[in-house]
């Protein structure tokens, strides 16, 4: 097809051959060396095909398959262009916006902004230049197959990238991102050299790097925070700017009780929670939040608990039962297999003692296991169940 004048020519391809089994394909060889005398075998020979005589109905399909095998050749030449830059930033022009998304023109290729990616009170209009994070390239059979964004934590770790030359270099590190785009961010650096301060770096001469970036992301607050393996340190690094007065991990449910002064509540936990949302984000653990007065009710109260308990289940008196809760046991069943060593040596105990309080702890469970066991009885469960591994009397 000559795109200039829109005349059509049709050709036939030919493959030579020394036997012909097709001749709709192939051609032999002496036949083509009578048209090129330099035709070889598995060589294609040009023959050229007379004029169809279309018709306007036939002329129009024509066309509409020739367009849409054009517009299939862009979309995979499109694909195969933008699939190896998930990750990076680019640059490009509003095309037009249809129902808050904004359609992005990225010169050999064009893009999507969803509404949800585009950072909260963001207009754009045509021709605006927009700069945002290529998240997804995937095969789509009509529409935009690029997907951009502007509120994907990536996106400002990418600026950072690129205003910050110690992170392009590698000597910074960026561990972390958590995001409230278009209000507030945080993220946590590192840098591999002592001589080097990662958040100053960040931050630049007179806060110029940061401000960039904040520019570009129409306003938003972002907190600066060093990273540390210890998960404690990380975590009050995160709650910046509260003050934390204690932190209780437990390392395998990944949650952390965080105990602040009454005064640094509202600030720790931020408004509508943010602070506390994106402190969480940003380390990966669940994070209770508790003033120290809240700390203290709860704690007096489990005291006051655990140690009615020890004294019912050990049939001891107060002090016994009060000595025990502050001594760090929080069940009878610790106190029946600790090692006898541990209730001996507090202050006020011997060896009797922590014998006969041992004995009276695994008397007890082990009626609560009869008990158990008589139900379990009365209620038909057979005894295979009660053997099945995992499965306890009290289930």
């Amino acid at each position: 097809i000559n795109p200039n004048t829109g005349e059509m020519k049709l050709q036939r391809l030919m493959e030579v051959v020394d036997k012909v089994e097709d001749y709709a394909t192939q051609i032999a060889l002496s036949t083509a060396r009578e048209r090129n005398p330099d035709a070889q075998l598995g060589d294609f020979i040009a023959e050229q095909l007379p004029p169809m005589d279309f018709g306007r109905i036939a002329a129009q399909s024509a066309k509409q398959v020739i367009v849409q095998k054009v517009r299939e050749a862009e979309r995979d030449r499109q694909y195969d262009e933008y699939k190896d830059r998930i990750g990076e930033i680019v640059n490009g022009t509003v095309k037009r916006v249809e129902y808050g998304n904004v359609i992005v023109d990225l010169g050999r290729g064009e893009a999507i902004i969803r509404r949800d990616e585009l950072i909260p009170r963001e207009n754009y209009k045509y021709g605006d230049r927009v700069r945002a994070y290529v998240y997804d390239v995937r095969r789509e059979q009509r529409g935009p197959q690029i997907f951009l964004s502007r509120t994907h934590p990536q996106f400002m770790a990418k600026l950072f990238t690129m205003e910050v030359p110690e992170i392009y270099d590698g000597i910074i590190e960026i561990k972390s991102v958590a995001r409230d785009p278009g209000s507030r961010a945080k993220i946590a650096v590192i840098s591999r050299d002592s001589s080097i301060d990662p958040v100053g770096a960040c931050v630049g001469m007179r806060g110029s790097r940061v401000q960039a970036v904040v520019g570009e992301l129409q306003g938003e607050k972002i907190d600066i925070i060093p990273w540390s393996p210890s998960a404690a340190s990380f975590i009050v690094n995160a709650l910046q700017p509260a003050e934390v007065a204690k932190v209780v991990l437990d390392e395998d449910a990944e949650r952390i009780e965080v105990v602040v002064p009454d005064d640094q509540l509202s600030l720790a936990i931020g408004r509508r929670g943010q602070n506390v949302r994106l402190a969480s984000q940003l380390t990966g653990w669940d994070i209770d939040i508790l003033t120290e007065q809240e700390e203290s009710e709860r704690r007096q109260k489990e005291f006051v608990e655990r140690s009615a308990l020890f004294m019912e289940a050990l049939d001891v008196d107060e002090m016994v039962g009060q000595v025990l809760a502050s001594e760090g046991f929080t069940s009878v069943e610790e106190v029946a297999y600790v090692d006898s060593g541990e209730i001996s040596s507090i202050d006020g105990f011997d060896e009797d003692t922590a014998s006969e309080i041992q004995t009276r702890a695994r008397e007890y469970l082990e009626k609560i296991e009869a008990e158990h066991d008589e139900k379990r009885k009365a209620l038909g469960v057979k005894d295979e169940l009660r053997d099945i591994p995992g499965v306890t009397t009290a289930m």
